[in-house]
């Protein structure tokens, strides 16, 4: 009975194991459809694109269009170039189809500055583009080459137009005004031709990565056509635009445009290629001069790209927070070198052919399954913001073992993505970074464009205006040292000066307040006259003095208080000496001499106020000498010798010697005594 209970239970409980098995698969299968469902509800903002085409892919990839704006999205596509305002509000699971700094290659004008710069540097390598001139800049170096290589023929374009608005094709320079904005071309007036029409190449290229960089070639582009048969550039056939241009917009209108894949006005590249090799030319060596082309355009721009790149995105540690689609016209002239026309930043996705379609939603689909979309979780990387904000706010400083950490993920983060787009390249081929060959090819031109950022005129004229900010910044903080130090900390009449904007009222501001509370002051002076002691000596003449002398002169000493309270005491003595002995009526007696004294420079000495005296002497005032009025001559008898004259003045003896004394009405008991 035991056993067969124990059998029971054991029934029982083997029935109410599968019973939970089953349960928990269920319970599986559900997390499962529910992990299913998390993974295709990915949203794709449009709210900014006009292309249909790229709203039909995105339902086809699983990307579901936001409504609104809202910022629910994981992926961001615009038209036109992103904003590092906009770019700098995004989270670090969302992507967007620019990257921010990436008009440095893409607006004409920039592009030729850049490229020139390179050239500059490296002649041989960077003679992938004609002769630019950026206008009105470049407007003197342009006269210059037309006088020296006449019979020229140039191709004018604006600095940041498509579709071929906007260009001329001129010989006669001074059809460029001195003052006009765009961009100009030497000519190539002998391209590549397939039946007798010239053509260039649209070439469609994905960046994936700026840090570090990544460059894939979409393997099917477009051939476009002109629909006149060529002839070099004369002064007959310069304004025909469809003989000279290979733009579709300016084609399409043409009555002899035709739509044919085969020999028609626009052709895939993969006709085009076969057209190279049913005549003989090796293709290969064609398309290694293309990706030249296109790394070292891309070379040119990538300090700028990954500056800001890293300014926009400080955290995004995991993949890349953007990608972009980029398309290079790429022309071919009869030694099948290839040249560098423009970039755009935002190619058409208008389908209004079924070659577009074909070709365009190819490379749409190709470009969202190569983007590893899922790399970063959203829930995650709401998380760990979290967590690192509240370190941030809470803990200490980051340490050594903590960014290293950090760098070996961001290197595993790079290695992962690296491995996930080799996987879904679909119809890309990576040309950079090169698996062929090791990387030094373009190494030198990284190093050199790591420190080209800094000697840009722009960038100089930042360091420049950045300098005198910070001189006047110093200036500003010693001219308050100054203030604070001669006026005790009042600074009324100080803002009162700088309120009109006089020197000449502050600084007479600076003489009354000194004057008010008995605080020197002296100007410093560059240079001094010499003034001979002795007779027969011609005094010194003063040179004229130079500018940084004058504003020297302007700025005032810093006076010691040990040392202005020593000469103070001393001029005390010297006026109690002078009242005690009597001198002023004493000296009218001894002046034996007419000759004048020499001249004193004049200049005021403020004295402080003695109380303890009935003398009130407000200050003593050396002033130029005045001529005698009237002198007289007197006997003078003396008690120990025999008489004698001497001259007596109408004036004060002080004033004789350029010493005028201004006193106060003086109360005393005794008249003073006369001591001879």
């Amino acid at each position: 009975m035991t056993t067969g209970k124990q059998y029971m239970r054991a029934g029982e409980i083997m029935t109410s194991a599968a019973a939970v098995a089953s349960s928990v698969e269920v319970g599986l299968e559900a997390s499962d459809k529910r992990k299913m469902k998390k993974k295709k509800s990915l949203l794709i903002n449009l709210t900014h694109c006009r292309y249909d085409s790229v709203r039909r892919v995105a339902r086809r990839c699983g990307l579901l269009p936001t409504t609104g704006d809202s910022d629910d999205w994981t992926v961001f596509w615009m038209d036109t170039s992103v904003l590092m305002e906009r770019a700098m509000e995004m989270k670090r699971y969302q992507k967007i189809n620019h990257f921010p700094g990436m008009g440095e290659i893409c607006r004409k004008d920039l592009l030729g500055r850049n490229l020139s710069r390179m050239k500059k540097l490296f002649p041989k390598e960077y003679n992938i583009f004609p002769q630019t001139w950026v206008m009105p800049a470049d407007y003197s170096d342009f006269q210059t080459f037309c006088r020296l290589k006449k019979h020229k023929t140039f191709i004018s374009k604006p600095e940041a137009s498509c579709q071929g608005r906007g260009i001329s094709i001129f010989k006669n320079p001074k059809s460029i005004k001195p003052g006009e904005h765009c961009v100009v071309q030497q000519y190539i007036s002998r391209p590549f031709l397939i039946d007798d029409f010239k053509f260039d190449l649209r070439v469609y290229v994905l960046v994936t990565s700026c840090d570090p960089l990544r460059v894939y070639i979409y393997r099917d582009g477009l051939g476009r056509f002109a629909t006149i048969p060529y002839r070099e550039p004369t002064h007959h056939n310069l304004e025909e635009a469809c003989l000279h241009l290979t733009n579709y917009s300016i084609n399409k209108n043409s009555q002899d445009f035709i739509r044919d894949d085969v020999c028609g006005s626009k052709r895939r590249l993969s006709t085009v290629n076969q057209w190279f090799s049913d005549n003989d030319y090796d293709t290969g060596k064609i398309w290694a001069t293309v990706d030249d082309v296109i790394i070292k355009t891309l070379v040119a721009a990538h300090p700028v790209l990954r500056h800001n790149y890293r300014s926009c995105f400080p955290s995004h540690t995991h993949g890349s927070a953007c990608f972009e689609i980029l398309g290079f016209d790429i022309l071919l002239d009869r030694k099948l070198k290839a040249w560098l026309l423009e970039v755009n930043h935002s190619p058409s996705f208008h389908t209004d052919s079924p070659l577009d379609k074909e070709v365009k939603e190819g490379l749409l689909s190709d470009t969202f399954h190569l983007l590893d979309l899922r790399a970063t979780d959203r829930r995650r990387c709401m998380e760990e913001d979290k967590k690192r904000v509240q370190q941030r706010l809470l803990t200490r400083h980051r340490t050594k073992e903590e960014n290293c950490r950090e760098e070996e993920e961001r290197v595993r983060s790079v290695l992962r993505s690296q491995a996930y787009e080799e996987r879904h390249m679909g119809r890309f081929r990576r040309i950079y970074p090169v698996r062929e060959r090791e990387d030094d090819t373009y190494c030198r031109f990284f190093e050199q464009t790591s420190s080209l950022c800094a000697e840009t005129a722009a960038s100089k004229a930042r360091m420049e205006l950045a300098r005198l900010q910070r001189q006047e910044i110093e200036e500003k903080a010693k001219e308050e040292e100054r203030r604070k130090t001669t006026l005790g900390g009042r600074g009324e009449r100080r803002e009162k000066g700088e309120e009109m904007g006089e020197v000449q009222v502050e600084e007479q501001s600076r003489v009354r307040v000194a004057a008010r509370r008995r605080v020197p002051f002296r100007l410093t002076s560059s240079k001094k006259t010499e003034q001979t002691a002795g007779a027969g000596e011609s005094r010194k003449t003063e040179q004229p003095a130079t500018a940084e002398e004058t504003r020297e002169t302007l700025e005032y000493e810093v006076i010691d208080e040990e040392e202005e309270r020593e000469r103070l005491a001393g001029l005390q003595v010297r006026e109690r000496l002078v009242r005690n002995l009597d001198l002023p009526q004493t000296l009218s007696f001894l002046l034996a001499s007419p000759r004048s004294p020499p001249p004193l420079p004049t200049s005021t000495l403020p004295l402080p106020r003695r109380h303890s005296s009935t003398h009130h002497c407000s200050h003593i005032t050396q002033s130029t000498p005045q001529p005698l009025l009237s002198l007289h001559s007197k006997p003078f008898v003396t008690k120990s010798g025999p008489p004698f004259r001497c001259w007596q003045s109408s004036l004060d003896p002080l004033e004789a010697f350029g010493l005028v004394v201004t006193a106060a009405p003086v109360t005393s008991r005794h008249p003073p005594t006369h001591r001879p």
